[in-house]
């Protein structure tokens, strides 16, 4: 990248932005993980300050080995046009090697279904430090039914306010996240200074130490735990499209200092006073806040937690829609509301997070069950983004080099996995099952695909040059009513001219269709906004056109519309003849009326292939007929649209051929059959 892309890419404004969208996940942390190591360290009473530090030792190095070196460091160079996440990093290395997909699809299905917990953890976390809160005159309840109902409600309030756009909300949560940052720093520090002996922290060998020391009630499974610090890693990689990977350099560094100072001010604090708190339900982060200050706090942490949300949501998007570009999940209608192309809202996966969220709110009822349940799928996820990345390394350091860091990283994850497996039968089946649920409707839609593809054989496609003389003939041929002026099929046309043949079927088999000119249509999107271009082949004819249409990212597909003016550019030109409507509310209308014809899949009975492969086959055509119809794709929810059922037939299978008997011997087979009944 040149100076003068970076200098592009790195902005006061995009600083902050990153602040609002890329570190809720990771940066609300503090409000839960040192519950949860407080639990694994026996309670309040059974702390020891060895065990403090030692802990917090764990979390800062956790930090700096997963968030900053894999993903700040090296993760984030694997950009796919500014893209970051699991699937942008399979594109990058897939020719490498085929088996590859597989850790694409288990990675980014365990980070979908581990995400879904975010949401909730971080939202009910913050708002259970409003229990018993006098407000004024007004002092909150203490019953976990009303603060389920107060998560669920801000929480329908965050998926709604998706559709707006990350940067309008990045703009919106950035300077909250600035605060929040500035005043968990400003409090650790103050803490820190009450036991200044907790920097011992900084140092890895206590960290090291606590692992095997009897003051360790887990032992090694305290690694479950003290991973809670570090899941957002791998959302903060997803996010970079959104916000730039140089914003996220600058302001990176500010963050991992606040985690820091706060991490270590609860560790001071609970020195200083584990063996006088009374409540094992108290929490350590609101507990270091003075008291004139925890009103305040418990707003902040809050808004934070609503942002840490806001992290997830757009990282979801990102990844969905890479799996969408890659073919690993089905199409699904994406908007862009923001003027980059990383700024993206589908409406389809905010909706179906929302519901899921609330769901495991209902089915968990309160952070500490959300906590024992958390984190188990992502680190599933990491491991397979450690081996993409290590193919990724390949290609731009020595061997030994890539080797080394990649053995690094799986140690280290590998030891977070198997500390993390004992939350299985604690609730992280739950996420265990929705992992498995999105893999496998990846599987399905993606080697669905390659079944098919394998069974094809030449007769599936046909050359537009080789029919083009019937098409022509046809478009003039008075014995057959007219359909349609222009008759038009969304077909990708591949190379040289290949359509599949179902499309020719259905124009002359299937009660053929006149009309005066027969469109071929391709979209293709790129990666420039505001792209509007197309091509034409008319194979040295009026009737038959070919057209494929360029268009950007920002630009909506509506085919119609711009068929329509590619008709009147080409009458200009000469290239087709003039469409003049004899009835018409258009005073000189050149352009005459349009059919769009949408073929609808299903598999043929007379299909010949395993058992298996069938299955995949009909899992993935029911899935493509049950997603984003081509209708909604292709904006023609107005248009004169025929939708045709055609066959999908698969594998060569003989037919047996009849033979004509006389009567005699049919009746023979009467007499039997009359016989058995």
């Amino acid at each position: 990248m040149s100076l003068t892309q970076k200098k592009k890419n790195l902005s006061l404004m995009g600083i902050l932005v990153s602040f609002g969208i890329v570190y809720g996940d990771i940066g609300t942390s503090p409000l839960y993980t040192m519950n949860a190591i407080i639990r694994d360290g026996g309670g309040f009473k059974n702390l020891q300050p060895d065990y403090i530090i030692g802990s917090i030792s764990l979390i800062i190095w956790t930090l700096m080995i997963i968030t900053t070196l894999k993903y700040v460091i090296i993760a984030m160079q694997a950009s796919n046009h500014g893209e970051g996440g699991i699937f942008a990093l399979y594109t990058l290395v897939r020719r490498k090697k085929k088996w590859l997909i597989i850790s694409a699809l288990i990675g980014g299905a365990a980070l979908l279904a581990d995400g879904t917990i975010t949401p909730a953890v971080t939202v009910t976390s913050a708002i259970e430090g409003l229990k018993s809160q006098n407000l004024g005159l007004f002092t909150f309840s203490s019953d976990q039914n009303v603060v389920i109902a107060v998560v669920i409600t801000i929480l329908l309030v965050v998926f709604a306010m998706q559709r707006f756009g990350t940067a309008k909300i990045g703009q919106a949560f950035g300077p909250i996240m600035c605060g929040w940052f500035f005043f968990i720093a400003i409090v650790g520090f103050c803490n820190l200074l009450s036991y200044p002996g907790i920097l011992k922290a900084l140092s890895p060998v206590y960290g090291l130490q606590v692992l095997f020391s009897p003051a360790n009630k887990s032992g090694f499974f305290i690694l479950g735990s003290i991973f809670l610090a570090t899941t957002g890693a791998e959302a903060l990689y997803s996010d970079m499209g959104h916000v730039g990977k140089h914003n996220i350099y600058f302001s990176w560094p500010i963050v991992y200092l606040s985690l820091v100072l706060s991490y270590m001010g609860q560790g001071a604090w609970l020195i200083n006073n584990h063996l006088n708190v009374q409540s094992t339900a108290l929490n350590p982060f609101y507990a270091v806040v003075p008291d004139s200050l925890t009103f305040f706090a418990i707003i902040l942490a809050t808004l934070a937690a609503v942002i840490a949300s806001q992290a997830l949501i757009t990282g979801s998007y990102t990844l969905v829609s890479e799996a969408i570009r890659l073919k690993i999940l089905p199409r699904m209608n994406i908007h862009h509301p923001g003027n980059k192309r990383g700024q993206i809202y589908i409406g389809t996966v905010n909706w179906l997070l929302c519901v899921i969220t609330i769901a495991l709110v209902l089915y968990f009822q309160n952070s500490q069950h959300m906590e024992a349940a958390y984190g188990l799928a992502i680190t599933v996820t990491m491991l397979m983004t450690t081996i993409l990345l290590h193919n990724f390394l390949d290609t731009k350091v020595s061997k030994w080099l890539s080797g080394l860091l990649t053995a690094f990283f799986l140690i280290v994850e590998f030891s977070f996995f198997i500390s993390s497996a004992v939350k299985f039968e604690h609730g992280g089946y739950v996420t265990v099952l929705i992992t498995l649920a999105i893999i496998l409707v990846m599987y399905i839609w993606y080697f669905g695909n390659k079944v098919r593809s394998k069974y094809e054989t030449d007769n599936e496609y046909g050359c537009l040059t080789d029919y083009k003389d019937q098409l022509v003939s046809l478009s003039q041929d008075e014995h057959y009513p007219v359909t349609s002026t222009n008759l038009v099929y969304m077909a990708k046309v591949k190379k040289g001219h290949q359509v599949k043949k179902s499309i020719l079927y259905s124009i002359l088999d299937k009660r053929p269709k006149r009309a005066k000119v027969y469109w071929f249509i391709t979209m293709v999107t790129t990666d420039s906004p505001y792209t509007h271009d197309y091509t034409v082949e008319t194979y040295g004819t009026k009737n038959v056109i070919q057209v494929t249409i360029y268009l950007g990212f920002k630009k909506s597909q509506k085919v119609n519309v711009y068929l329509r003016q590619i008709i009147n550019d080409l009458i200009e030109q000469g290239t087709i003849e003039a469409q003049p409507q004899r009835y018409t509310t258009s005073k000189g209308r050149r352009v005459g009326d349009f059919k769009f014809v949408i073929l609808k899949e299903a598999l043929s009975l007379a299909t010949n292939i395993s058992g298996f492969d069938r299955w995949l086959v009909s899992a993935r055509i029911w899935l493509q007929n049950h997603t984003a119809t081509p209708i909604q794709w292709f904006g023609l929810s107005f248009s004169d649209v025929r939708i045709e059922n055609v066959p999908v037939n698969l594998g060569y299978k003989p037919h047996i051929k009849l033979r004509r008997i006389n009567h005699k011997k049919a009746r023979q087979y009467e007499t039997f059959e009359e016989e058995r009944q």
